[in-house]
């Protein structure tokens, strides 16, 4: 039954779940602006969750409710991001079952009878804070390009790349630690070229021991070995016109090298126990975690293989470089795995967002969602914490302010110059830009010492040191002046090599 609606009435909608509909309810709340939509069962209020334009519900438990109609009302209840309030009678709440239901499952409860203002506010709230959420985690006209989540300017980058590699066959090489998901990259790359429509066949070469790898990706006749009991189609013959990918190609042994390379250079293969060679016409792809080029100078891979597979070059970017991608991926594999869990998860708690944006996920994206899919069964409450991701509390150690970040980038500055310098302050200062006054105004003002130079402290102790003709290179060493000082500092004459060779001698 519906009643009777106000202005925006069709936003204002409530969603009552009763065994038998209260008409005394709908009544008050048609007065009070809602329209609303009643369901007996469990199945039926499915339904009209499913069309997503329910924002609040109202639930009535029975007096003697059991577990078994509480798991039907907590299944119905993860359709749909509706808010709940149920109405459960007076001292219904110190029932177990209940309270746990009404905690995990439910924004508010109202004990009967409830017909009043109490009903009216806890109604409102919840639809308030349901369209702030809804406003919050809007989801994004597109989560990416190419099948993959990220909007940060490194995966623009990629997306960039990935066209410009799809329009040529040249081999494309993918470089990117463990998890940053090199496989879709190397997908991407073969759904955007003309070879979309053929076959993309994937082999991790860490995964087949060497003794099969040759066979597996070359084939092999009947009777080329023991237990080859008929002739059996490699993986590049099986990728004829299409896309061939080597995953981890950085642990391909040595002896299975050259045969790979004879493949790319002349374009056939030959079977194992067989002599006809077969031509073939494969895109080439590969991937790994290990630093190729350092494998190179260790003698692990061979440089002519790394030039071939390297014509193109891809690189994925670490999920610590990602910033905001996080959160993005975060909420995605939520909403992928948001049905595992026991209960209802609203969300992300703020201190999980924080310490998500602050771990340096060394196992990349494929860490994050496996986090949080664990999250999602293990949580207790309706919001993920950092404890559910097992991720380490963010300290509260207070933030440098932009004018403490100046200061110290401004004494790194001065310090490299005066060191590249000699502690000279004229050099040091037309290297910065500034004059050599305010330079030294800067030092002052930053508490560095500008007299704070090893060769005029040499020179100083030499000349209280020597016995004889200190007074004359005390005048020209020892002066209170610090333009006499820095003026001493910049002459190469007759005065310094007395200074040094009086230093030397004591």
């Amino acid at each position: 039954m519906n009643s009777t609606s106000t202005t925006g009435a069709s936003d204002r909608t409530v969603l009552c779940m009763a065994s038998t509909p209260d008409e005394a309810l709908a009544a008050f709340l048609g007065a009070a602006g809602w329209q609303v939509v009643h369901a007996r069962t469990t199945a039926a209020a499915e339904k009209l969750l499913d069309r997503g334009d329910i924002k609040v519900g109202l639930v009535t438990l029975p007096d003697d409710v059991t577990q078994q109609q509480l798991s039907a009302l907590e299944a119905c209840m993860r359709h749909g991001e509706a808010n709940w309030i149920a109405q459960i009678a007076p001292g219904q709440a110190t029932d177990e079952l209940t309270s746990r239901f009404i905690l995990d499952y439910c924004f508010d409860f109202v004990t009967a009878p409830c017909l009043n203002d109490r009903l009216i506010f806890a109604l409102g709230h919840a639809h308030g804070l349901s369209n702030l959420r809804r406003a919050s985690f809007r989801p994004q006209p597109s989560l990416g390009a190419h099948g993959m989540v990220g909007h940060c300017e490194p995966m623009q980058k990629l997306y960039r790349r990935i066209d410009k590699c799809a329009q040529t066959d040249a081999p494309v090489f993918i470089a990117g630690e463990s998890g940053t998901g090199k496989e879709l990259t190397a997908r991407a790359v073969h759904d955007g070229s003309s070879r979309a429509q053929q076959e993309f066949v994937a082999i991790n070469c860490a995964a087949i021991p060497p003794t099969l790898l040759q066979a597996e990706l070359f084939g092999h006749e009947r009777g080329a070995f023991t237990g080859a009991l008929q002739r059996k189609i490699g993986r590049i013959e099986h990728a004829n016109n299409g896309t061939l990918f080597l995953d981890e190609i950085g642990d391909m042994p040595h002896e299975c090298q050259a045969v790979l390379l004879r493949f790319l250079q002349e374009g056939t293969i030959e079977r194992l126990g067989g002599n006809a060679l077969i031509k073939v016409d494969v895109r080439v792809i590969s991937a790994t975690h290990v630093n190729l080029e350092a494998a190179v100078k260790d003698g692990r891979f061979r440089a002519d293989l790394y030039h071939r597979l390297c014509v193109l070059r891809l690189e994925e970017p670490p999920l610590r470089e990602r910033g905001s991608d996080i959160r993005l991926l975060a909420d995605y594999a939520l909403s992928m795995y948001r049905q595992d869990g026991t209960h209802k998860i609203r969300g992300f708690s703020s201190g999980a967002v924080v310490a998500m944006s602050n771990y340096d996920w060394p196992g990349n994206v494929r860490e994050l969602i496996n986090c949080v899919r664990r999250a999602v069964v293990m949580a207790e409450g309706r919001f993920i914490t950092e404890a559910d991701l097992g991720l380490p509390e963010v300290s509260g150690t207070r933030a440098k302010t932009l004018a403490e970040i100046r200061t110290q980038a401004e004494i790194e500055a001065i310090e490299e110059a005066l060191r590249r310098h000699g502690h000279n302050l004229s050099g040091a200062a037309a290297d910065l830009g500034v004059s050599r006054a305010t330079l030294y105004r800067l030092m002052n003002a930053n508490r560095m010492n500008p007299d704070a130079n090893p060769m005029r402290s040499m020179r100083r102790a030499g000349s209280e040191g020597r016995t004889d003709g200190g007074a004359d290179d005390g005048a020209n060493g020892g002066s209170g002046s610090n333009s006499a000082d820095d003026d001493g500092d910049s002459d190469a004459g007759p005065h310094r090599a007395r200074a040094v060779a009086a230093v030397s001698a004591s």
